[in-house]
């Protein structure tokens, strides 16, 4: 799986493909943008962001300085104000056999919270082994990350684990071994999501995007790159794809690589297709308004990529009712389906979903462009492992944390989940490149690929999962599963990429909504939400009509 740059857009054609494709009157509440001759088009309202990543080395608490063997931590001191932590090492392939555990003091009445354990395995978690992403040279080990809410002082101690470790003597008797070292370049990563609000709560006035006309003319199917549709029909799904699939998809690629600087990426390294020139293009719908590359930012980019569900700044994507989402596959996929799957969808009304910049994120911070799948055939259930203090009207702060700590502390290209759901059943969007598409995500080592991740914020061990978090599962699978032909009760294969669990190149039978446990050795997604996906799954085919 290597990302290729498939695409570079010339800079006037960027909003001629702003709006991949707008779906028919039934399918709205949407609105539809405005023609270029009533309005410009309005860039999102960018967050006032003011999150910052503080980053501390570890030294050893003992006496003991053999490398890698001594405890090692932070002694207890002030901080400038975080409310997430976790701690990063050097090699991502490393281990952390011991464990981790943190005090902190909360901002505003200087009390020092009881020590709190941190999830030391995270591993399990990122993208693929052999995938551009890994082979970056950026990312990091670390745990998983912990919130702890407003703090200003930490104190944190990591031991190595000797339990397990024993050595026999010639006569039979046991000794403990000497621990496992700990990784080199151990470091407690603070990070402060900032305090910011979504732009429909804020009176500020975006600013407008000038125009600059486009001519009209046909844009080629042939834009599209093979990796995007696959010739093979998907066996699991029976969707369709290749010379069958309409320009709308061209259109949603072309407007991805506009909008994302030039930039979209593919994981099929044969493929290569250069897209048409800037004169060769134009807008999917009537009176679409056009806009020049240059004046395009991430945010922009980020908002562009679901353009199709939502205007370009919107908070949040609407809720469709049954007959509105069913219209809106056809006009988004209908080339793609079958003539028995146009004639009778199985597909979940559209949930409501909270976008990027409905829970504030900083698009500067992730790499540019978009990574994409070709298919969506299975979603993986996590829990973020993040613990359960959090109040709902936190989630959005929760989730640019995770964002931060993935992208800043990690080293990863963006979020890796494709989605998360907090305790009262908010659906946020996560990686970027658009709700409804096969964005690669970063969240099941060995089956990122055809798959998407669904991270339900909270720590599920021996806590029970709320009735609206199963349903908010429920709910966004079988939509989502819905638009590429998945059955949330089925099963499907997936080539693994490598794990603890299965080898790399053996296809593993999984279930279509499946936990992080079952495409690798891990406690993810908890005891207590792994026993509610049996019911996610019949819940979510009653919901596409099974």
């Amino acid at each position: 799986m290597r990302g290729l740059l498939t695409s570079s857009i010339g800079v006037t054609c960027a909003a001629a493909l702003a709006l991949p494709l707008t779906p028919p009157a039934s399918a709205a509440p949407a609105p539809t943008a405005p023609s270029a001759e009533v309005a410009p088009v309005v860039a999102p309202d960018a967050p006032d962001l003011s999150g910052s990543t503080q980053s501390l080395p570890l030294t050893p608490l003992t006496r003991d300085r053999a490398a890698g063997a001594a405890e090692q931590g932070v002694p207890r001191r002030d901080v400038r104000p975080f409310s997430l932590l976790g701690v990063v090492w050097d090699d991502p392939d490393t281990d952390l056999d011991g464990t981790v555990q943190v005090r902190t003091r909360k901002t505003g009445t200087g009390a020092w919270s009881g020590w709190q354990d941190v999830e030391t395995h995270y591993a399990d978690h990122g993208a693929d082994p052999d995938s551009a992403e890994r082979a970056s040279g950026h990312p990091r080990g670390a745990t998983a990350p912990l919130w702890v809410g407003d703090s200003d002082g930490v104190e944190v101690r990591v031991r190595p684990d000797a339990s397990h470790r024993a050595e026999g003597t010639v006569r039979g008797t046991r000794t403990p071994a000497a621990p496992a070292p700990l990784p080199a370049g151990l470091r407690l990563e603070l990070v402060d999501p900032g305090d910011t609000t979504t732009s429909a709560a804020r009176s500020k006035t975006a600013e407008a995007v000038p125009d600059t006309a486009v001519p009209d003319a046909a844009v080629p199917d042939t834009a599209v790159p093979d990796a995007v549709f696959p010739d093979a029909p998907d066996t699991a799904t029976g969707a369709r794809h290749g010379a069958d699939a309409p320009s709308g998809r061209t259109a949603d690629f072309l407007s991805a690589a506009a909008l994302s600087g030039g930039t979209v990426l593919t994981t099929d390294p044969a493929t290569t297709r250069t897209a048409p020139s800037a004169h060769s293009a134009r807008s999917i719908g009537a009176g679409t308004p056009r806009t020049a590359a240059s004046a395009v930012s991430p945010s922009v980019a980020a908002s562009a990529a679901n353009a199709a569900l939502a205007p370009l700044g919107a908070s949040e994507i609407s809720a469709l009712d049954a007959a509105g989402t069913r219209s809106e596959l056809l006009a988004l996929r209908g080339g793609e389906l079958t003539k028995a799957q146009r004639a009778k969808p199985y597909i979940g009304p559209r949930p409501r979903i909270v976008t990027r910049h409905g829970w504030g994120a900083d698009e500067k911070l992730r790499e540019s462009g978009f990574r994409y799948t070709s298919t969506v055939k299975a979603a993986f259930v996590h829990h973020s492992a993040t613990g359960n203090s959090y109040k709902c009207s936190q989630a959005p702060s929760v989730i640019r944390s995770i964002y931060r700590y993935h992208v800043k502390s990690l080293g990863w290209r963006d979020i890796g989940y494709n989605f998360v759901v907090d305790k009262c059943g908010t659906i946020y969007e996560g990686r970027a490149g658009g709700v409804a598409k096969a964005v690669l995500g970063a969240h099941t080592l060995g089956f990122n690929t055809n798959s998407m991740g669904i991270a339900v914020l909270g720590t599920f061990t021996s806590t029970k999962p709320s009735s609206a978090t199963v349903k908010a599962v429920a709910s966004l699978t079988a939509w989502k599963l819905g638009l590429f032909g998945g059955n949330p009760k089925g099963k499907t294969y997936l080539k693994s990429g490598g794990g603890n669990l299965y080898p790399k190149g053996k296809n593993v039978r999984l279930n279509v909504i499946s936990g992080h446990r079952d495409g690798f050795a891990t406690e993810c997604p908890g005891r207590q939400l792994y026993g509610k996906l049996g019911s996610a799954r019949n819940t979510a085919a009653t919901y596409q009509g099974r």
